[in-house]
């Protein structure tokens, strides 16, 4: 073997060495195949994965919630239509319809071209890949983080202020986050923080600027919606509309009140997620019987 060919062998041996510790090229998906898509990372690679059962849930089926509604699907509707429009945050009670809101937003604007891509918390430091990888496509994207709250010094908080208003690049505009959260602020709040001074050792001289940083990134969102406990009267309403979507009369409906309301003591809450559940319960054990 001539000192040629030697070079060559090991050139190639190099070469295969690298490779195997060089990222894998991110693989572009098919666009046609779903409307709603999820950021995964397996071994290394990162890609969109297509959501091949998305939700089906219709703005028509989120009840006493009227307002939040009319708010987020006017901004939906200027983003899908090339308009200004604003990142949005949805916080409030825990099963009062936030993430269906947004799921249903797809449904009603899908064929319009919006898609819909759910990261989670851990992969929010690749927000600035995951913009890239959509920047010059012609859909309009919103980018879902649902249940959102960071602990102090999370690199997911950072890299979430950045996305929304801190990066020396522009934001997309088929770009928009919507995120979803129990907490206002997305941070712990403590008593300490709107102390005047501290007496420690280690004490923070500038309180004030600590509690400015826990509201700094949900202030970046333009959009704020709240949401509330439901009353006993919303809760039997929405139990009503769902056991009717399932199929049972207006007889059925009625009889189902008291069981509603002791399904709901037995949860400790009166919310959408429970009145759904209580009606697939409730509906089944009619069918068996």
């Amino acid at each position: 073997m001539s000192q040629l060919d030697q070079f060559l062998l090991r050139a190639e041996h190099m070469l295969n060495r690298l490779e195997s510790i060089l990222p894998t090229a991110m693989p572009a998906p098919d666009w046609a195949l779903g409307t709603a898509f999820r950021w995964r990372k397996r071994a290394g690679l990162a890609y969109l994965q297509v959501v091949k059962h998305a939700a089906s849930i219709a703005l028509d089926d989120l009840h006493k919630i009227s307002q939040q509604k009319l708010q987020i699907e006017q901004n939906t509707r200027q983003f899908v239509h090339g308009k200004p429009a604003n990142n949005v945050l949805l916080t409030g009670a825990r099963g009062t319809g936030k993430s269906s809101l947004i799921k249903a937003c797809l449904n009603q604007y899908a064929d319009q071209g919006l898609r819909l891509i759910e990261v989670d918390k851990c992969d929010l430091a690749d927000l600035p890949d995951i913009v890239d990888l959509v920047a010059e496509r012609p859909e309009r994207f919103i980018i879902f983080c649902d249940d959102l709250s960071f602990e102090e010094g999370e690199p997911g908080y950072k890299a979430l202020k950045v996305a929304l208003d801190g990066s020396i690049a522009t934001q997309t505009e088929n770009v928009l986050i919507y995120a979803t959260s129990n907490r206002r602020h997305l941070l712990p709040e403590k008593m300490s923080d709107n102390a005047a001074y501290t007496h420690g050792d280690d004490g923070d001289l500038h309180p004030g600027e600590t509690v400015e940083e826990k509201i700094s990134l949900s202030e970046r969102f333009g959009l704020w919606l709240s949401f509330y406990p439901f009353r006993q009267d919303d809760y039997l309403e929405i139990v009503a509309h769902w056991l009717a979507s399932l199929g049972c009369d207006i007889g059925q409906i009625a009889a189902a009140r008291d069981d509603a309301l002791r399904w709901a003591l037995q949860r400790g809450s009166r919310s959408g997620r429970v009145a759904w559940q209580f009606a697939r319960d409730y509906a089944g054990r009619l069918a068996e019987g």
